[in-house]
Parts: C-alpha cells; sequence; structure tokens
C-alpha cells in the first residue's frame, strides 16, 4: 500500500513539475530582473542618479563625489540587505511551510519575527545593546524560542493534532497570539524609555533603509549558513510531505530533517529580522509565487525562492520610495499592504498546490 501511494505521489510529482527549458528560462528571468532591480535601487531615491554615474560609482570610486557618496555608501547598503533578508524572509517561509504541511506559515504569522523583534527589545532597552553585532544573538535566541513555543502549543490539547502533529489552524493561532502578546510587551518596554528606542523606531515598522555595510558584513554568514542547510535539506522535506507515516515508512530522518529546518528558520529569520526589522509576508508571497513555475518539488522551491523572495523585498523598497516621493514609506508596510489580500485569498482556498 505505502509503495503505491509513494508511486502515485512521485507521478504527480512529476508530472507538476515543468520541463528543463522551462526551469532555465524562470531563473534566467528571476536573475535578469533582480539585476535590473538592483541597478534601479541604486539609481532611484530622494536624489536620482544616472545609470552612467551609478556603474561609474562601482567600478571607481570618488569619494569626493555627492553622487558616488550616495551610491556606494547609503543605498549599496541598502540593496545588499534587501537582498540577503528578502532571501532570508523567503527561504524561511518556504522551510516551514514544507516542514509544518501549512500553507499559510510565514515567519511572521508563525511569530518568529516577532520573537526576534522582542528580543531585540530586550538587549536594546534592558541590557542598553545599541549594536547590530551584540543584539542580533538574541534576535536567534528569540526566533528558536518563539518557534519551539509555537509548535508546542500547536501539538498542546489532544485529538487529532496531539497525535498526528501540530495542526495547521492550532499553529496560525498559537503565532498570532504569540505575537500580539510580545508585541505588546515590546511597546510598553518602548513606552517606559522612549529616548532608548528612538533609533529603532524606523526598525520596528521594517525598513533596510539607514543601514550601513557593517550591518551586512554581519548577518551575511548567518544567513549564508542558513541558506546552505535549506538546500541541504530540500530533498528530505520533499519526503516529508508525503506524510509523517508514510515517511517513518519510507526511513526518512523526520527529527533531523525537523532540527536543521529549526536551525535554518532560526539563523534565516533571526538574522533578517536583526538587520532589518520584522517585515511580514514576504515568507508567505515568495514560496507561493514559486509554484506556480515549479511545482511541489522543494528541490526547486528553495533555490527559485533565493531568486524571487529578494525580486518582492526589492520591488516593496523601490515602491515605498516611489509612492510618497521625496518622502519614503518603509518596506514592511508595503508589504503588509500586498501581503494582507493574498493570506485573505489563501485562507479562502480549501488547499494550497503543491503542498
Amino acid at each position: 500500500m505505502s509503495a503505491a501511494v509513494l508511486i502515485k505521489a512521485g507521478e504527480k510529482a512529476r508530472a507538476a513539475r515543468p520541463g528543463h527549458a522551462a526551469q532555465m528560462a524562470v531563473v534566467l528571468f528571476g536573475l535578469g530582473l533582480l539585476a535590473a532591480l538592483s541597478i534601479t535601487s541604486l539609481s532611484l531615491g530622494v536624489r536620482p542618479v544616472a545609470l552612467s554615474t551609478v556603474l561609474e560609482a562601482l567600478s571607481a570610486y570618488d569619494g569626493g563625489s555627492v553622487d558616488h557618496i550616495v551610491i556606494v555608501d547609503y543605498r549599496l547598503p541598502r540593496t545588499l540587505l534587501a537582498l540577503l533578508c528578502g532571501a532570508g524572509f523567503g527561504v524561511a517561509g518556504a522551510l516551514i511551510q514544507a516542514a509544518t504541511r501549512n500553507p499559510l506559515a510565514d515567519p511572521g504569522i508563525l511569530g518568529v519575527n516577532a520573537g526576534a523583534a522582542f528580543f531585540v527589545t530586550l538587549a536594546v532597552g534592558l541590557f542598553g545593546f545599541p549594536s547590530i553585532h551584540a543584539y542580533l544573538w538574541f534576535a536567534l535566541l528569540g526566533a528558536v524560542l518563539v518557534t519551539l513555543a509555537v509548535y508546542g502549543l500547536g501539538m498542546a490539547g489532544g485529538g487529532m493534532a496531539g497525535r498526528g502533529g501540530a495542526s495547521p489552524v492550532r499553529l496560525v493561532l498559537a503565532g498570532v497570539a504569540l505575537s500580539a502578546v510580545l508585541g505588546g510587551i515590546s511597546s510598553s518596554i518602548t513606552l517606559l524609555n522612549p529616548q532608548a528606542f528612538d533609533a529603532m523606531r524606523q526598525w520596528a515598522i521594517g525598513s533596510v533603509a539607514g543601514r550601513d555595510m557593517d550591518v551586512v558584513v554581519a548577518i551575511t554568514p548567518f544567513i549564508g549558513i542558513g541558506l546552505v542547510i535549506a538546500l541541504s535539506s530540500a530533498g528530505s522535506l520533499n519526503v516529508v510531505a508525503l506524510g509523517e507515516d508514510l515517511a517513518r515508512a519510507l526511513g526518512a530522518g523526520l527529527v533531523r530533517t525537523r532540527i536543521l529546518t529549526l536551525v535554518a528558520v532560526t539563523l534565516l529569520a533571526g538574522a533578517s529580522t536583526a538587520a532589518c526589522g520584522p517585515i511580514g509576508f514576504i515568507g508567505l508571497m515568495a514560496p507561493h509565487v514559486v509554484r506556480w513555475f515549479t511545482g511541489p518539488d522543494q528541490r526547486l522551491i528553495i533555490p527559485m525562492t533565493m531568486i524571487y523572495a529578494p525580486v518582492l523585498m526589492l520591488c516593496a523598497d523601490i515602491a515605498g520610495r516611489l509612492v510618497l516621493h521625496p518622502g519614503e514609506l518603509e518596506a514592511g508596510v508595503v508589504t503588509a499592504f500586498l501581503g494582507a489580500p493574498v493570506l485573505i485569498a489563501l485562507s479562502r482556498r480549501r488547499q494550497a498546490g503543491g503542498l
């Protein structure tokens, strides 16, 4: 019986998988779009800069030129953070959706971002750590603790959730509840000491603006390791998607896969939140968009998400600069406007494709 189910699932996955030429076309299109958006991000702002000046600043930096300083010292770190944190949030969302078999899972919805943000608030407000090199570790700790808490609450209670794993509905409810509680406590701490949090107001909304290259250097190793773990776990997540009973029958290491997923989500979501704040919905939207082209194979979903999640992040950041020009709208606000309708649409569907 298990073999028959496995054969049927394999045939379904092969039928849903696009051809090699189509996969390469999607990859090349995504990389081209990513390059175009990166150049646009370097060019647009309160002070528009010509493309030729952007290329000149990147190839032959002149510290005496105002345009070069704007591009290299301000917009380049911003663009690199959008690329890194976009990939971090997106792949973290893809991992959570695959591991929990929950199409509504997202680091923001499940409270992972809120946990990281809460611990950063503690680090800055109670312990006086102003540097990301110090509070990055608090963000990672908060991400892993809240992930464990949400999963534990999702398995609590009995019934199918207690015997067969965490129910998707319970996970979402637990994540929303914990996010609300931690958000309320964070706001209270902020009100008690507003001077200490003046510099964090933009961060709390979710933005890649105002960061320097030190922030990029600080988070790159964590996100890089998280992405490597995610790519190495893709094959195991395909087996998990068949269901826990069949995965055990096939000899899959469920505990190992869940531990690796937890480590990767902690590194990706924790580091991204520490750098640019709790930006939501990137991890929800990007994997669903990617599944339209890849089907249910995680070996395709995860690397494609690494391309298209930064595309969404850059689009949100660029749109925020254009909507209120010459002012700016933070990327976290733009993704909320885009992500809320997507979440409502997905919640009305009986099931999400590929899960």
